[in-house]
């Protein structure tokens, strides 16, 4: 894509936190318009300190970030007015309603009292959440109350819209209803940037992945890309005891054009058909004295890649 799609760019965009620690280092990003962007990554990869940059909320060590070609920190005012932003926390007004919440941020974005009523309630049919508007919203569940805030932050019409963790705490109902109404916002258009460290939820909603971790960036792509990009069509876990190192080596003189390596305690084990590779696991871990307590079979997923990069589980 041209980059006048482009959407949001960062060029070196780096944070170093008092202390020394970099959240950031040195990242490059391009977000075309209409699609929905994923930051995939474990706890402490830099997601939130990424998102925080690219809506004000944190200030960068050096680098540029730029929303609708807008740069962030020059014009941090007008760059306000382009974006949606969901926490991970929730920020709802306490003592205000549901249709509330919406009606007084439309004002505060400066619409007029009859298009910011109007708005507010076609948001609150759109998000399922029409019964409840004259609720106080200590009254709504979790995954309820993360669909107002998600209904709040596209009230003004935002260029992009910026969710952090969107799903974390909320239940399989509430996260799938969620996903359901992110998938209508994406449809209709919006613009969305959400990091999340789920790769089910990165895989089913997101157009194009960047995998962080430690503030770098390890790989970009689309979810079919990135695990194509493994070059296994079957990923072999096996549980047994004893030496694993020496293990995985045996399987893989054992078994042609494979990898394996040792994982949490597993030897996950990349091959290129599982035919005839179960029995061959099982007679190699024999002969060599290990008693093999699980085998599981499964297609690549976006955590065998994150694996093939670093080593480790996504959610160490």
């Amino acid at each position: 894509m041209s980059t006048v799609d482009e959407v949001i760019r960062t060029v070196e965009l780096t944070k170093v936190y008092p202390g020394g620690v970099t959240a950031v280092e040195t990242l490059d990003l391009a977000v075309h318009r209409g699609e929905i962007f994923g930051l995939l990554g474990p706890n402490g990869a830099g997601k939130t300190t990424t998102a925080g940059m690219l809506t004000t909320r944190v200030v960068p060590t050096s680098g540029h970030a730029f929303v609708g070609g807008i740069d962030v920190w020059k014009h941090s005012a007008q760059a306000k007015r382009m974006i949606g932003v969901v926490p991970q926390t929730n920020t709802l007004d306490r003592s205000l309603s549901v249709f509330e919440n919406l009606y007084f941020h439309g004002r505060f974005f400066g619409m007029n009292a009859r298009s910011s009523r109007a708005e507010a309630t076609r948001l609150l049919e759109q998000f399922r959440l029409g019964e409840r508007a004259k609720m106080p919203v200590l009254a709504l569940s979790g995954g309820m109350a993360q669909r107002l805030m998600v209904a709040r932050a596209v009230m003004h019409k935002p260029s992009i819209l910026f969710l952090d963790e969107p799903t974390a705490g909320l239940d399989p109902q509430g996260r799938i209803a969620l996903w359901e109404i992110l998938g209508e916002l994406h449809r209709g258009g919006q613009t969305i940037l959400l990091t999340t460290h789920y790769m089910e939820e990165a895989d089913q909603l997101c157009d194009r992945l960047a995998i962080l971790d430690h503030g770098k960036l390890l790989a970009l792509g689309t979810p079919t890309e990135l695990k194509a990009s493994v070059g296994a069509a079957t990923i072999v876990t096996v549980s047994a005891d004893g030496d694993l190192e020496a293990l995985a080596r045996l399987l893989e003189q054992a078994v042609p054009d494979s990898t394996a390596r040792v994982v949490d305690r597993t030897v996950r084990f990349a091959v290129g058909s599982v035919r005839g590779v179960l029995p061959t696991v099982v007679q190699v871990a024999d002969r060599a004295g290990h008693n093999v307590a699980d085998l599981s079979v499964r297609e690549p997923t976006l955590e065998t890649v994150f694996i093939n990069l670093t080593g480790k589980e996504l959610r160490e």
